[in-house]
C-alpha cells in the first residue's frame, strides 16, 4: 500500500499564485476552473501515478483520462494508430483547432513511495521517473476550462486533447501522425514536467532506435566449444566496436545500448543474441550519419565471429522544431501567473530528496525563468513531440514538479510526482496552457504570426516519419 505523508494532505491548490496581473476575463475564468477542478485533477493524477503503466501497456491510465475527458463533456475516439491506449477527444466545431498533448506512460524499474529516500513501493515494477502522471492530467485539464468557455459561446473554436501513449520507449505520436491525427490542427499546445519553469523555446535531440540479432551455431562449452559459432563474441565485438566509435563523434553525439540475450547458460556456446541500439544528435541529419556507422558496424562482428546478423528499424524521432512566436506569448502568461509557494516542509522534502541524490540541497526552483535565446545544439534529451513540431506548429511550456537538480528518469522524481510539490506544479501548468490557448482562440493574428513562423523554420523539408512499415509493436518484449 502507498505511504501518504503529511505533504499529501497539505493544500494542494496554487492559489496563493501571484495573479493580480492577469486582466484577461477568460483568463481569470480558465485560472479559476482549474482552482475549482484542483482535486478532480489530483486524484486523476495519483490514480496514474499508482497504476505506473509502461509503453503500450497503459490501459488504466489512458483510459482513465479518456473516462474523465468524456465526463467533461468530450467527445472520444480511441484506439488511434492501431494503438489501444491512444485517444483523441474533441469538443467545439470549426476553426481554429487548438491541440494540446498528455502522455501518461511509466518507466521500468522505478517504483518507488513518496518519501525523500530510495524505498520502492513494490520492488521491480515501474514509477513515474518522468512525471507523465502529471503530464496528461494538466493538459487535460487546461482543455476542460477551455471546453467550458466554448460551451458558454465566449469563445470559438475546437479544443482537442490527444491521448499519446509510449512515449519513453516506442514514441506512440509517430504511429498517431501515420493515422493522419494531427493534419489539421492550427496549433498544438505540449509541456514538460522539470525541476524549473520556463517557455521552452529549446529544442531538443533527434534519435534512432533499431536491434541488432545475431545467429551463430550452439556447442558444448567445455566438450566440443570448435563446434560452435557464438552469437555471444558478436554481441561483444559488436559493443566494443560502438564504444571506440565514441571517440570519433562530435560531442552533439550520444550513442547507448541495451544488451537483451546473450545466452542462456554458461556452459553453451550462444547460437542467439540480441542488443537494442539508440543513436542520438542535435539534428537528424548528423544523427543518420553515425547511425549507418553504427549499424553497419554489426557485419563486421559477425564476419570476426562467423556468426549472420539481422538489423531492424524499430523507430526513430526528429528534434524538435522551435516556435518562438508561441513561446513569448506563453512567457507572457508565466509572468502573469508569477511563483508557486512551497511551504517549508515541502521545501525541507526537497533539501533531503537533494541531499540522497548528492545534488546542492538548494531546494526548489522557484524563478520564472525568462525567455531564452534558442540554442543550435542544445543538450538533454529526446521526445516524439519532436515529429509532431514538423506537422504542426507546436508551443511547450516546462514547469517545476521536482526539486533542482534532481536527476531525470529516478526515484527521486517518482516520489515527487506522487505529493503535493508534482501536484502545485501539475495545476500551474494546466493554467499557463490553458491562458495560452486563450491567447489563440481569441487573437487570430497570433495564430497566423505562430503558422508562418512554423512554416519559415521548417522551409522545404518533407517530413518522413522514422518507423517500419505495419501495425505498432504492442507485443514486443520489454525488458
Amino acid at each position: 500500500m502507498r505511504i501518504v505523508t503529511f505533504l499529501t494532505v497539505l493544500l494542494l491548490s496554487t492559489s496563493a499564485v501571484a495573479q493580480q496581473n492577469i486582466t484577461n476575463e477568460s483568463k481569470k475564468k480558465v485560472v479559476q476552473s482549474i482552482e475549482d477542478h484542483a482535486s478532480d485533477l489530483t486524484s486523476l493524477s495519483d490514480t496514474i501515478w499508482e497504476h505506473a503503466e509502461i509503453a503500450f501497456k497503459e490501459n488504466k491510465s489512458s483510459e482513465a483520462l479518456a473516462s474523465f475527458a468524456e465526463e467533461n463533456g468530450f467527445t472520444v475516439r480511441r484506439g488511434i494508430g492501431e494503438m489501444p491506449t491512444a485517444f483523441v477527444a474533441e469538443y467545439g466545431s470549426g476553426k481554429p483547432i487548438i491541440g494540446i498533448m498528455g502522455e501518461f506512460d511509466a518507466l521500468p524499474g522505478l517504483s518507488q513511495e513518496t518519501v525523500p529516500h530510495k524505498e520502492p513501493l513494490i520492488d521491480g515494477a515501474p514509477g513515474h521517473g518522468c512525471g507523465h502522471n502529471l503530464f496528461g492530467v494538466a493538459s487535460l485539464g487546461a482543455a476542460v476550462t477551455i471546453k467550458e468557455l466554448i460551451e458558454s459561446g465566449e469563445l470559438e473554436g475546437t479544443i482537442r486533447f490527444y491521448g499519446t501513449p509510449a512515449e519513453e520507449k516506442f514514441f506512440g505520436k509517430l504511429w498517431m501522425i501515420r493515422a493522419g491525427a494531427f493534419d489539421d490542427v492550427d496549433v498544438m499546445m505540449d509541456w514538460h514536467p522539470s525541476d524549473n519553469t520556463e517557455a521552452d523555446v529549446q529544442s531538443s535531440l533527434a534519435l534512432v532506435d533499431f536491434l541488432v540479432e545475431f545467429y551463430g551455431q550452439a556447442a558444448h562449452a567445455a566438450g566440443d566449444p570448435w563446434n560452435g559459432r557464438s552469437a555471444g563474441d558478436a554481441l561483444e565485438l559488436y559493443t566494443h566496436g560502438i564504444n571506440m566509435y565514441r571517440e570519433h563523434v562530435k560531442p552533439t553525439v550520444r550513442i547507448h545500448y541495451h544488451i537483451q540475450d546473450a545466452g542462456k547458460v554458461v556452459n553453451v556456446v550462444p547460437d542467439y543474441s540480441r542488443i537494442w541500439v539508440r543513436v542520438r544528435d542535435s539534428k537528424r541529419e548528423g544523427m543518420q550519419k553515425v547511425w549507418e556507422r553504427v549499424e553497419a558496424m554489426a557485419g563486421g562482428a559477425a564476419t570476426m565471429a562467423d556468426v549472420d546478423y539481422e538489423t531492424s528499424l524499430i523507430s526513430g524521432i526528429h528534434e524538435i522544431l522551435v516556435n518562438r512566436t508561441g513561446g513569448a506569448a506563453l512567457q507572457k502568461n508565466l509572468e502573469a501567473l508569477g511563483t508557486i509557494d512551497y511551504t517549508k516542509e515541502e521545501q525541507a522534502f526537497a533539501k533531503e530528496i537533494q541531499e540522497a541524490t548528492n545534488s546542492d540541497p538548494v531546494g526548489i526552483d522557484m524563478e520564472i525563468k525568462p525567455l531564452k535565446e534558442t540554442a543550435e545544439h542544445p543538450g538533454g534529451g529526446s521526445t516524439d513531440v519532436g515529429d509532431v513540431s514538423y506537422i504542426v506548429p507546436t508551443i511547450r511550456l516546462g514547469a517545476t514538479t521536482a526539486p533542482k537538480g534532481t536527476p531525470w528518469h529516478s526515484w527521486a522524481v517518482v516520489a515527487s510526482s506522487g505529493m503535493s510539490i508534482g501536484h502545485k506544479g501539475m495545476l500551474y501548468a494546466s493554467k499557463a496552457l490553458a491562458m495560452t490557448m486563450v491567447d489563440l482562440l481569441e487573437n487570430p493574428e497570433l495564430v497566423k504570426e505562430v503558422k508562418a513562423e512554423f512554416k519559415e523554420r521548417k522551409g522545404d523539408y518533407e517530413y518522413e516519419g522514422m518507423i517500419p512499415p505495419g501495425p505498432p509493436p504492442l507485443d514486443f518484449e520489454q525488458d
